[in-house]
């Protein structure tokens, strides 16, 4: 995940305790905010009606929603970055991250889940955090046509960003920046078809190998569209999701 201008002038072992501050303070001051949404919603009825995922983006923060989807990532697969063991959820009109500390269910893809929650900010990943392991329901998928659900969505490297955050898509392209560690995040590195440049960004828990990516080869790459401050990325989920570029 990119850290920004500032970082790029202090030295290696300082960018890196700066990173972690920096990450632990966004992720308190969403929680913070968190715990204010709540209070205010205490007194609101529950939401007790499915509402696509696209228009339960278009709301405020703060909204309690409903929603229906197809798993889209294994939990946990983000921990190192993300702080927590949540998954993505998919369903026809869009994605979103569900965020949870724990998730007694462990989601896989592909299975459906139903989740009640509260939307809040993420270090500018838009989120829905369940109030307890209840509110997160796991079931088997209805149909075949589930899982064409999270097929991944083709995109040229530069229209990665808010239109499509929160779905799993694929891009393919040339190395333009070699992998670089991350602090105990992961590492990142781009991608470009000649559109312009996407940040990859690759999370421990995947178990994703670095070696062979170098700058100059050319792959595909398939995960999960995410955002860290303003910075758009793909998180791939497993090694599987790095493949040989399209013929």
């Amino acid at each position: 995940m990119a850290l920004g201008n500032s970082l790029n002038q202090i030295a290696p072992s300082e960018r890196t305790v700066v990173s972690f501050l920096r990450r632990r303070i966004l992720t308190v001051v969403s929680l913070g905010l968190l715990s204010v949404f709540a209070g205010t919603l205490t007194a609101a009825a529950p939401v007790d009606n499915v509402i696509p995922i696209a228009k339960a983006r278009s709301l405020p923060l703060g909204t309690h929603v409903m929603i229906d989807g197809i798993v889209s990532t294994p939990s946990g697969a983000f921990e190192s970055s993300f702080d927590d063991k949540g998954f993505g959820l998919q369903d026809a009109s869009g994605g979103i991250y569900i965020s949870t500390p724990g998730n007694p269910n462990v989601a896989t893809p592909p299975r459906r889940a139903r989740v009640s929650g509260v939307l809040t900010d993420k270090a500018g990943l838009l989120v829905v955090v369940p109030a307890d392991a209840a509110a997160v329901k796991m079931a088997p998928l209805k149909n075949a046509g589930d899982f064409s659900v999270i097929e991944p969505k083709a995109l040229k490297t530069v229209e990665v960003g808010e239109a499509n955050e929160g779905r799993i898509v694929r891009v393919h392209g040339k190395i333009t920046q070699a992998p670089a560690g991350d602090g105990p995040y992961g590492f990142k590195f781009s991608v470009n078809d000649g559109s312009g440049e996407a940040l990859i960004f690759v999370n421990v828990q995947t178990g994703i190998s670095m070696n062979s990516l170098a700058a100059g080869k050319e792959i595909s790459v398939t995960g999960f569209s995410s955002q860290y401050d303003t910075h758009h990325e793909i998180d791939p989920r497993s090694p599987a999701d790095i493949g040989a570029a399209k013929p």
